[in-house]
């Protein structure tokens, strides 16, 4: 793991610049582990982990204002010394408008400004210390600096309702801690925090011109090409050098086997429009996207394009031969990672502890054998379908902006789906309600919902569908919490009704399309620590900020329609000069995900129902063990539950075990027990009021 820390304090100290840190135990310098100063007292900020020199870059314009960018960043010294000079009058905005992936720290007199991204992939957090407010890129730290407890209340809404802000609100799983939204900045005068979005807001009296459908598409071609280039212009890492050879093995086997990625450039390459259209712009840009030369190939040039091949699940068998086929090009280094059983869903569920929990920790083992062949530096396609694709409650949005011919299209689609010559007047219905339904009703309705116990909904593509088209949704593991953990969520849900008379500013799908991205970008974050690869970058451009704002210019016209992602992507790639792309490129595929988890959940039956035989959801008060411990036989016999709301389940609870057994904290100074939830989870009723309280 990697983040940034450091704190704003409410008093000066008259420390040197090379000097930070507060007084801990004992006298000892009160400070993180594993930490690199970037600048002292009063208000020191550490860089913690492996980060690459060329990942943090601080500039300054004297003793007292500076910038710090931790990350992948396009911007040069002297656009960044600029940016201070912007920033000191309070203009936050361009901070986050470099290409790239990164996170801006500006320091002017006392005031301190942390800058968020859009999506959600590099968030900030924040928490009250000594006096002042402690700040860091990952939460974990500042629970350990402030002995931080388990917040119930916020595991219980990830729980019932994942996807709804005024459910989750700003807090954390560790009591205490808070989350700057996307889009919004951190902003710290001697110690007092303020919040403050750097985004402009749009009225929703007035709907927005619209937007030329060609132009908006040649935005999201530069903002692309401008996140590949500028990672493809970063320094080239070798990871650590190969040991020595292992009998009957070659160099690519002894690189996987020890954990070691192949130097270079590489990217996925599922046979997916996303995946493919990274590694074609990436093997086409000028440069050396490739391995180094002497390493590897030898090749100096080509692009390593990972492809991951399921022998356990079938009906991937075209995305395959698109992948080959897109593999052909003399710039791609095609690798092809099989897998069997051991890298289904649930089979290794042994991994490091993450930040926070995620449901892709039931699955980071079978990412992990494919990233384990990937390159130095890897692009993956994560965010394009969150970003470039049309929720459904965007329908609701093209009535609000008298756009009604817009919607044949995808009501064809779904009419062709169902079979059934009722589907247009029961979207067109749905719709038509959700566009004249207050932000306040979703939130009542939905904390009835779940008083009420109702999670039905309808199945199918238009069931779902037609579950979308709502402002607040139950998550899929809602159904079997406790009534007592349903009840608190329902109360947290009233209060949010309560403080949104106004409503969150937003057309409703474009609210419930913000909301979607922000949980995918925090699952990926969760992703990249738990299949971490020693000496290996993930880069995932759709979710660069960028990139996020080209795509949300897209007009709703053009995003509604039946494959949209496919045909904008193939625009991005013709712009690029990339036109022989293979029959079938951009179809979806139905098959693989559901179906290798039904397979994994059911292979691995007997282990699940023994991790729920005293589980520490249970001692929470989330979940009788019972009811989880039928569910898990229910669903490996073929029962039709929702597979993703286990896959909650079990990533909390194992998220939990890994918690509470960890030894030892993120800082000096320190003793043994000062890290978060220093007192385990009691068996207790009521354990959720704590957790509940509006902050």
């Amino acid at each position: 793991m990697r983040w940034l820390v450091g704190w704003s304090s409410t008093a000066a100290r008259a420390l040197g610049a090379e000097t930070a840190g507060a007084t801990g135990y004992d006298g000892e310098t009160l400070r993180p582990v594993g930490s690199h100063l970037l600048w002292g007292d009063p208000d020191p900020l550490w860089a913690v982990g492996d980060w690459r020199p060329d990942e943090v870059r601080v500039v300054h314009a004297d003793a007292q204002n500076r910038i710090a960018v931790l990350g992948i960043c396009g911007a040069s010294d002297e656009e960044l010394r600029r940016g201070l000079f912007t920033a000191r009058g309070g203009a936050l905005r361009h901070l986050t408008a470099w290409p790239g992936s990164y996170t801006a720290v500006v320091q002017a007199g006392r005031r301190v400004t942390v800058c968020g991204d859009l999506a959600g992939a590099r968030p900030v957090f924040h928490a009250p210390w000594e006096g002042g407010t402690a700040y860091a890129t990952a939460a974990l730290p500042l629970a350990d600096l402030t002995e931080a407890n388990l917040d119930f209340g916020h595991l219980a809404a990830l729980l019932a309702a994942p996807e709804v802000p005024a459910a989750l609100r700003d807090t954390t799983p560790y009591e205490g801690v808070r989350r700057v939204a996307p889009g919004h900045a951190l902003v710290l005068r001697a110690g007092a925090r303020e919040i403050v979005g750097y985004e402009p807001v749009a009225s929703l009296a007035v709907a927005a011109p619209p937007a030329d459908p060609d132009r908006a598409v040649d935005a999201v071609r530069d903002a692309l090409v401008e996140a590949v280039r500028v990672r493809l212009a970063a320094p080239r890492h070798v990871p650590g050098l190969d040991p020595g050879p292992v009998p009957g093995m070659g160099p690519a086997e002894r690189r996987a086997a020890r954990g070691m990625p192949v130097p270079g450039i590489g990217a996925d390459l599922s046979g997916g429009p996303a995946s493919g259209t990274l590694a074609l712009l990436a093997a086409g840009l000028p440069g050396r996207p490739g391995t180094l030369l002497g390493h590897g190939t030898g090749a100096g040039e080509r692009l390593l394009a990972v492809t991951f091949n399921d022998l356990t699940v079938g009906g991937r068998e075209a995305e395959l031969e698109r992948a080959g086929a897109l593999a052909a090009n003399p710039r791609l280094h095609h690798v092809v990672v099989t897998g069997a059983e051991d890298t289904l869903p649930y089979a290794d569920l042994d991994g490091p502890l993450t930040d926070e929990p995620g449901p892709s920790l039931v699955t980071a083992a079978r990412h992990r054998a494919r990233l384990a062949a990937g390159s130095a530096d890897h692009f993956t396609g994560h965010g394009a379908r969150q970003v470039l694709d049309a929720h459904p409650a965007r329908l609701a949005d093209l009535l609000l902006d008298r756009q009604r011919r817009h919607l044949v299209r995808p009501v064809a689609a779904l009419t062709r789906a169902d079979g059934s010559v009722l589907v247009p007047a029961r979207v067109y219905g749905a719709a038509r309600r959700l566009s004249r339904t207050p932000y306040r009703t979703g939130l009542e309705v939905l904390a009835e919902r779940l008083m009420r116990r109702r999670f039905d909904e309808p199945k199918g593509p238009v069931g779902a569908s037609l579950a979308a088209l709502t402002w607040a949704r139950p998550g899929p593991a809602a159904r079997w919490l406790t009534g007592e953990a349903l009840a608190e969520v329902s109360v947290l849900l009233q209060t949010g009704a309560d403080r949104a008379a106004g409503g969150p500013g937003q057309r409703p799908g474009e609210f419930r399309a913000r909301t979607v991205l922000a949980r995918h970008a925090a699952d990926l974050r969760v992703l990249e620590q738990a299949a971490e690869v020693r000496s290996q970058r993930l880069h995932a451009p759709f979710l660069d900020n960028q990139v996020v704002r080209a795509c949300r210019d897209l007009p709703e016209a053009l995003r509604v329609k039946p494959g949209a992602r496919a045909a904008v992507l193939r625009k991005v790639l013709e712009g690029a000069g990339v036109t022989d792309l293979p029959p079938g490129w951009g179809t979806p595929s139905h098959a693989s995900s559901a179906a290798a988890a039904r397979t994994g959940l059911r292979l691995a039956a007997d282990s699940l129902v023994d991790l729920f035989d005293t589980p520490l959801l249970a001692d929470a008060g989330l979940v009788e063990a019972r009811v989880v411990r039928k569910a898990v036989r229910e669903a490996a016999a073929g029962e039709p539950l929702p597979l993703d709301g286990l896959a909650d389940l079990v990533s909390l609870e194992l998220w939990l075990g890994r918690l509470l057994a960890r030894r030892g904290t993120c800082w000096t100074g320190t003793p043994a027990r000062a890290r978060a939830v220093p007192a385990g989870i009691a068996p207790q009723r009521g354990a959720l009021r704590a957790g509940a309280r509006p902050s």
